[in-house]
């Protein structure tokens, strides 16, 4: 519900596997950070990039989303010497990136089946956690994103309906007041969402 929607795009290295990758909803936060470090460190090249709570508003999540992955491929290849006719740019879900000018392949579940995803959904999951708790819980105290980290959560919820929305957050108040009065989790911060 508020923060920058992040992205972020890996070449693991074969020689140097990274044991216990897979989607970074299903491991615990201090699994996320220890994988964060390893894939760091090992992986021929990485780019972590953000879209904006204020493109995800003008542009839609969707729109956000392809924001940020092609930022993140675009870091990531400054990074890496590679043969645009031989890469190939494997996308977690159904969606192509626009104007990025490389070879896609869709994967639909990736985070679940394909080393690479799964490293690269960690990296933006964990970026994204970090950024919300060190920038906008100085920011913003009285929201408590050191501990729902944006989603939404009941402290969350009851923060938004005390204070109103900061100018972090993603959506319209009118459709953020039908989200907080539904009374639902949509996303713990050790569980769901990036």
């Amino acid at each position: 519900m508020a923060g920058p929607l992040f992205a972020a795009a890996v070449v693991l290295d074969p020689a140097r596997p990274i044991d216990g990758l897979r989607d970074s909803k299903s491991l615990t936060p201090a699994e996320r950070e220890r994988l964060y470090d390893e894939i760091i460190g090992r992986a021929l090249a990485y780019g972590i990039a953000c879209a904006t709570a204020r493109e995800i508003v003008a542009r839609g999540v969707e729109g956000a989303n392809r924001i940020a992955f092609t930022r993140s491929v675009r870091a990531m290849l400054k990074r890496f010497p590679y043969d645009p006719g031989r890469l190939i740019v494997q996308i977690d879900g159904n969606r192509r990136a626009h104007r990025l000018g490389l070879r896609q392949t869709l994967v639909v579940r990736g985070d679940q089946t394909v080393a690479e995803i799964a490293a690269a959904s960690i990296l933006a999951k964990v970026s994204r956690d970090r950024f919300v708790v060190d920038h906008l819980h100085p920011r913003f105290p009285q929201y408590g994103f050191d501990r729902h980290k944006g989603y939404a959560t009941r402290a969350h919820r009851a923060a938004l309906l005390a204070y109103g929305p900061t100018s972090e957050h993603r959506v319209s108040w009118r459709l953020m007041a039908e989200e907080v009065a539904a009374g639902e989790d949509i996303g713990e911060p050790d569980g769901q969402g990036r």
